[in-house]
C-alpha cells in the first residue's frame, strides 16, 4: 500500500502556515518601542502635564510607560492624595509602571512635625505596589522583589522582559537615596542599601543567565558611573557622604561583566535640556525632566536603544 503523501504533507503545511503567522509578532518583539515620563511633580503640583504626557505617550502605541513620581514634595502626603494619583495612573490606556520618587515620602512629616518618612513609604507600597501587576486600563505582569521573603517590604522594585530585554524599577530617591547626615544608624538606607544590592545581583544574573540583549533601570536618582579608573572606585571621604556611591560602583562592576547594553534612566534632567543617551562602553546615561520621551528598541542594530520622536529615531 502506498504511503498517504497528503496527510504526510498537511502537518508541514500548517507548520508553515503557523510560522507565517508568528512572524509579525516575532518581529514586533524584536523591535519595540516604551514610553519614559519624568518627574512630573519635581516643580508643580499641576496634575495636567501628567494627563497629557499619558495621553501623548499613549498615542505613539507604546508596549508600556513608565512615569516617575507620586507627587510633589511641597503636596501633602496624604491618602486622599496618593488615591487621587493612583486613580489618574490607572486612566492610561496602556500598562503604566510607577517609579517611586523621593518627594513621594521622604520629606512627609505628621502632625507634630516629625518624620513620617517610613510610615508613609509603607502606605505608599500598600498602595501602588500591592500586587504582581502594573497600573493601567491593561496590564503588565511584573517580578517584585517583595516576592523573596528577606526582602517583602520592597515591592517597588520590580521586573519584566519584553523581548531580549529585562527591564526594572529601583528605588533610589534624588534626594542622595535618602542617605541622612546626621549621627546615629541610617536604617532606612542602610536596609534598603542591602535590598537594592540583592536586587542588582539578581537583576544581572537574569540578564546573563537567559542571554538578553539589554538591560534598563528606571530610578528617580541619577547613578551616575563613574569616572574611569580604579581609583575612582574606592572609598574616599567624599564619596562616603554620597549615597549612590555603592550602586554606582556595583553598576559599574556588574556592567563590565554583562555582554549586553545596560541603560540608566533617572528623572534628574532639567527642562530645554537636550535629550540624548551619553554612552560610555556598554552602559547608557539618560536623564529626563518632566516631559515624556519615546526610547525604541531594535534588537538588529548595533545600539540597542534610541530616542524616538513619533515613530522616528532622532538619536541613539
Amino acid at each position: 500500500m502506498k504511503p498517504q503523501q497528503g496527510h504526510a504533507r498537511a502537518p508541514l503545511a500548517v507548520l508553515a502556515a503557523l510560522t507565517l503567522a508568528l512572524l509579525p509578532a516575532m518581529a514586533s518583539a524584536a523591535s519595540f518601542q516604551f514610553g519614559v515620563i519624568g518627574h512630573s511633580f519635581k516643580s508643580s503640583a499641576d496634575e495636567a502635564p501628567l494627563r497629557q504626557a499619558i495621553a501623548s505617550a499613549s498615542q505613539q502605541a507604546p508596549a508600556f510607560i513608565v512615569a516617575t513620581g507620586i507627587k510633589s514634595s511641597s503636596e501633602p502626603c496624604s491618602d486622599h492624595l496618593y488615591a487621587q494619583r493612583r486613580a489618574l495612573f490607572n486612566d492610561s490606556s496602556v500598562p503604566l509602571v510607577l517609579s517611586l520618587a523621593g518627594s513621594d515620602w521622604s520629606a512627609c512629616q505628621n502632625s507634630l512635625g516629625r518624620s513620617a518618612a517610613i510610615e508613609r513609604l509603607n502606605r505608599v507600597r500598600e498602595l501602588f505596589y500591592g500586587d504582581a501587576e502594573s497600573l493601567g486600563m491593561r496590564r503588565l505582569t511584573l517580578t517584585r522583589q517583595s516576592g523573596t521573603a528577606k526582602f517583602r517590604s520592597y515591592a517597588e522594585n520590580a521586573h519584566w522582559q519584553v523581548g531580549k530585554v529585562l527591564f526594572a524599577t529601583i528605588n533610589l530617591p534624588a534626594n542622595n537615596n535618602h542617605y541622612r547626615a546626621e549621627a546615629g544608624r541610617n536604617s532606612e538606607y542602610e536596609d534598603r542599601l542591602v535590598a537594592n544590592r540583592a536586587w542588582l545581583n539578581r537583576l544581572f544574573s537574569l540578564a546573563q543567565r537567559q542571554k538578553l540583549q539589554g538591560l534598563v533601570l528606571f530610578s528617580d536618582g541619577a547613578i551616575t558611573l563613574p569616572e574611569a579608573g580604579l581609583l575612582s572606585l574606592l572609598p574616599s571621604f567624599r564619596n562616603k557622604q554620597d549615597g549612590f556611591a555603592e550602586p554606582r560602583r556595583q553598576i559599574h562592576a556588574l556592567a563590565e561583566k554583562f555582554k549586553g547594553q545596560v541603560l540608566l534612566i533617572d528623572a534628574q534632567g532639567s527642562n530645554g535640556g537636550e535629550t540624548v543617551i551619553n554612552w560610555r562602553g556598554n552602559v547608557g546615561y539618560l536623564s529626563l525632566a518632566t516631559a515624556w520621551t519615546e526610547i525604541g528598541v531594535s534588537g538588529a542594530n548595533a545600539t540597542l536603544f534610541a530616542i524616538r520622536a513619533n515613530g522616528t529615531e532622532v538619536a541613539p
